[in-house]
């Protein structure tokens, strides 16, 4: 098989519509007021578009947490020191974070992968090893990565993801674990949503507000650097390898015709980048819930999103789009378990 490619990555096949009228009339045939099921029916749907399927199936759910660090935490972005990176991979890796608690109880499988931590991870058993490099540099005096680097990191992400559906992953979910990331992401949304910079950043993982203030500064200082506003040049300038692993990963998933339920602000920035990079993305997208991080909302509406829970979560992990996990799998039940009206009429008399 050839490597991989970006041009190749970048061309997402737009959704093919044609079964749309189909699925709709089955929806609408279920023994149900037409539409009475709201969102849990636009959902099916979708997700038999996406599969190409009349009864969509999700069995197997797969949730890729991917950890990167960042270097604009030695501009004091962050709340926490980058050696909270490590412990939570850890945590995650022995089965101890909210994200394995959460994947236990919607029965998904949890694959953890160092994108791009300040770390020697070699030896943690259970880990994907993809690491790109220790950590970006600092967004706030030179570009996070190189080109390079961020080709590598796109790629990276799109073969874990081919990897887990080559597996029978039929659900991909996205999270993140990174110190810094919702700095990262900030900067991300500021240039490809469009929107204001003030807009977009947020409390990431708590912050007082001295915090605050010395964040926004920072960011700032970053955003006047360049003015960069293509969505790869976005990357390289601003980006975390975690963010562009997931993006990476969204685009191999859509490729390949399997839903992504995407997480919160950071998973969001990513889906951002990746439909930049590929509009027709956007289609094979669910985004899981509205985050309690300032600037959610307004991302969000850039891409024309509606969440399917409000929770005011702001953990990341992934934890968001494994709530969301039993939507999906109740969608599909819709389609595939649910009787006809006829044929309940036709045994009423």
């Amino acid at each position: 098989m050839a490597a991989l490619t970006l041009t190749d990555l970048f061309a997402v096949p737009a959704l093919d519509r044609a079964p749309q009228s189909v699925l709709q009339q089955m929806l609408d045939g279920k023994a149900k007021p037409p539409g009475a099921l709201g969102r849990i029916e636009e959902l099916a749907l979708t997700l038999g578009l996406i599969q190409q399927q009349l009864k969509p199936v999700v069995k197997r759910p797969v949730l890729l947490v991917f950890a990167g660090d960042h270097g604009l935490t030695r501009s004091g972005v962050a709340a926490f020191p980058s050696g909270v990176t490590v412990a939570m991979v850890d945590a995650l890796l022995t089965g101890r974070a909210s994200a394995n608690a959460f994947a236990r109880v919607v029965g998904a499988e949890v694959q953890v992968i160092d994108a791009g931590v300040a770390a020697d991870l070699s030896d943690r058993a259970g880990l994907i090893h993809a690491k790109v490099a220790w950590g970006t540099q600092d967004a706030s005096v030179e570009p996070a990565m190189t080109s390079a680097q961020a080709e590598a990191a796109l790629l990276a992400g799109a073969r874990v993801a081919q990897a887990a559906i080559a597996d029978g992953a039929d659900l991909i979910a996205l999270g993140e674990m990174g110190i810094g990331n919702s700095a990262s992401a900030a900067l991300l949304m500021h240039r490809l949503a469009p929107a204001p910079l003030d807009d977009c950043v947020g409390q990431g993982a708590g912050h007082s507000p001295e915090g605050m203030a010395r964040k926004r500064a920072v960011l700032a200082r970053a955003a006047a650097r360049t003015d960069v506003t293509a969505p790869f040049d976005v990357l390289t300038q601003f980006g975390g390898y975690e963010i562009a692993m997931m993006a990476g990963a969204l685009l191999a998933a859509a490729r390949a015709g399997v839903p992504v339920l995407v997480d919160g602000f950071i998973g969001t920035a990513a889906a951002l980048l990746a439909v930049r990079l590929a509009p027709a993305a956007r289609d094979y997208c669910l985004f899981a819930h509205a985050s309690a991080e300032a600037g959610h909302r307004l991302m969000l509406d850039a891409m024309n999103a509606r969440p399917l829970l409000e929770l005011d979560m702001r953990l990341g992990e992934g934890t968001g789009a494994l709530l969301a996990v039993p939507l999906v799998k109740a969608a599909c039940a819709l389609l595939s378990e649910v009787a006809e009206l006829t044929d309940v009429l036709e045994a009423a008399g």
